[in-house]
C-alpha cells in the first residue's frame, strides 16, 4: 500500500507567505515535562504535527487530560491524575516514535515505575536507547528488559548524579534534565547539548520551579526540588522548518516570507544562505528568503552541534547546492548515515558523490568508522522529474524541494513521513503557488 503519494509539477518558483509555529524538537519534550507538575500547564505556538498527536495520546493513556485548540495552537495539560498505562496501549500508540524514552524520568518520579516499548524513528544513524537507560541507571533506576519493551522502577527514588557525555547529545541532555529536576540532590551534566530547543526546555522547567544553571563550558547544574508546578510557555519557532522553506525558495528561484521565524535562532544558517548567493530580509514578524538572481556559489560546510551548522539544515540546502556554480563539499559530523537521500537527487540529474573520508576542515568521530559521511556536489545541474520514495523526515522534504525545482513531473511516495515535522505542508505549498496533487 502506498504510504502517501504526491504528484509534483516542477520548475515553478515558490512565491508567497507561510507561517511556522513551534519547534518539533521542543514541543513534544515540553509536553512530557508537564508530567512533572502538580498543577496544569499551558503550551502555546503548538503545531499540528504527528509527534504532537503521538505525545498527546501517550499522555492521555497515563491519565493526563489534554485539550488542544488546533486553530490557536494552544495545549492545556492537566497531570493531576497520572496513572500507569497498559503496556499494549503504549506500544500500539507510540508506533515508531522514540518519545516514550523521555517519559521515564517523569513517570519514575510520579509513579515509581515506567514502561517503554521497542523504539523506532527515522533511521538515519545509530540512536541506541541503551545510552538513555545508562543515564537512568545513574539516577538509581532499575531496568528490566522484557519481551516487547523495558520496565523501569525506582523503589528508593531517584538521586542526583554526575554525568559526562562523550558527545553533546540532544536526547541525552533532555533525558538528564527531565530526570534531574526532581531527583534528590544535585546533578552535574558535563558536555551537554545547548541547542535553542534545549534552552527553551530549560526555560519551561525553570518556570515550573526547577533550579538549573548553564555554564559556558557546556556544563549544566541541576538542584533537585521536591515539587514542580505547571507552566505557561510559548514554544520557540521551528528553525528547521524555516531553513527548509528558505532552501526551497533558493532552489526554485523563488521568494518566500516565513512568518514566525527568528533571526537569533538562525544566525549560522543565514550566514551560509548568504554565502551561497541567497538573500533575506529580517522583519518584525519573520524572515523573507529569496533568490536575488544571478549565479549561486559553491561552498564548504560542516555540520556540528549548536552553535554550528545544524545537521537538519544540510539536506534541504544540498538541493540548492545542486544549482550552485562549482564544487560544494558537505561534511556531516552529527549523524553517520545522512546522505542516503542523495541517491534520489542523482536519479533526478544531480552530480553528487559521497565519501567515507572527512572532507571538511577537521576530522570527526566517523572518519575511522567506514561511514559515507561526506558529500561532493558539482553544479549547476538541471534536475528532471522522477519517481522517488521518501527515506526519512528531513530527507523526504529535501526530495520534495528537488521535485519542486525539477523540470517535469515527479511522483513522491511516502510523504506521510513529512507530516511528522511539517505542519500543513500541503496547504503551505498551495499558498506558495506550487502545483502539487495528493494522489494517495
Amino acid at each position: 500500500m502506498v504510504d502517501g503519494l504526491l504528484q509534483v509539477e516542477g520548475g515553478r518558483p515558490l512565491n508567497g507567505e507561510i507561517t511556522v509555529r513551534g519547534a518539533k524538537n521542543l514541543v513534544p519534550k515540553a509536553m512530557v515535562a508537564a508530567l512533572l507538575g502538580t498543577t496544569p500547564s499551558v503550551l502555546g505556538n503548538v503545531p499540528l504535527i504527528r509527534d504532537v498527536e503521538v505525545v498527546s495520546g501517550l499522555l492521555t493513556l497515563h491519565g493526563v487530560h489534554v485539550d488542544y485548540d488546533q486553530t490557536a495552537g494552544i495545549l492545556s495539560l492537566d497531570p493531576s491524575r497520572v496513572e500507569s498505562a497498559h503496556v499494549a496501549d503504549i506500544d500500539a500508540h507510540a508506533g515508531s516514535s522514540r518519545i516514550p524514552i523521555l517519559f521515564c524520568g517523569p513517570l519514575l518520579h510520579r509513579l515509581g515505575e515506567a514502561f517503554i516499548p521497542d523504539l523506532g524513528g527515522c533511521r538515519i544513524g545509530d540512536r541506541p536507547i541503551d545510552f538513555h537507560l545508562d543515564i537512568l541507571r545513574r539516577f538509581g533506576a532499575t531496568v528490566d528488559k522484557l519481551e516487547g519493551g523495558i520496565r523501569l522502577t525506582a523503589p528508593e527514588g531517584l538521586r542526583g548524579t554526575v554525568i559526562e557525555l562523550p558527545y553533546p547529545s540532544v536526547g541525552a541532555t533532555e533525558q538528564t534534565l527531565l530526570t534531574a529536576v526532581r531527583a534528590d540532590g544535585r546533578t552535574e551534566l558535563r558536555g551537554a547539548a545547548v541547542e535553542p530547543e534545549i534552552m527553551d526546555l530549560v526555560d519551561v522547567l525553570q518556570k515550573m520551579g526547577a533550579i538549573i544553571s548553564v555554564d559556558t563550558d557546556r556544563t549544566i547544574h541541576i538542584e533537585g526540588v521536591e515539587e514542580l508546578t505547571g507552566y505557561r510557555h510559548s514554544a520557540l519557532p521551528d528553525r528547521i522548518e524555516t531553513a527548509s522553506w528558505a532552501s526551497a525558495a533558493l532552489a526554485t528561484g523563488g521568494d518566500v516570507l516565513v512568518h514566525g521565524a527568528h533571526q537569533s535562532h538562525m544566525t549560522t544558517f543565514l550566514n551560509f544562505f548568504r554565502k551561497v548567493g541567497g538573500a533575506f530580509d529580517v522583519r518584525e514578524d519573520g524572515i523573507r528568503f529569496y533568490h536575488p538572481g544571478g549565479d549561486l556559489h559553491s561552498i564548504v560546510v560542516e555540520t556540528n552541534v549548536h552553535p554550528g551548522f545544524m545537521t537538519d539544515w544540510q539536506q534541504p540546502l544540498v538541493v540548492a547546492l545542486t544549482q550552485a556554480d562549482g564544487v560544494s563539499i558537505v561534511h556531516e559530523t552529527v549523524y553517520e548515515n545522512r546522505f542516503g537521500f542523495t541517491k534520489a537527487l542523482c536519479k533526478m540529474g544531480a552530480a553528487i558523490q559521497v565519501y567515507r573520508e572527512c572532507l571538511g576542515g577537521t576530522a570527526c568521530r566517523f572518519g575511522q568508522r567506514n561511514f559515507y559521511h561526506s558529500a561532493v556536489i558539482s553544479g549547476p545541474t538541471p534536475l528532471r522529474g522522477a519517481d522517488i520514495v521518501v527515506p526519512d523526515l528531513r530527507g523526504g522534504f529535501s526530495h520534495l524541494i528537488a521535485a519542486l525545482a525539477a523540470q517535469g513531473t515527479s511522483r513522491v511516495e511516502g510523504i506521510n513521513l513529512i507530516d511528522r515535522g511539517y505542519e500543513h505542508f500541503m496547504s503551505k505549498l498551495g499558498s506558495l503557488d506550487a502545483k502539487v496533487t495528493r494522489l494517495a
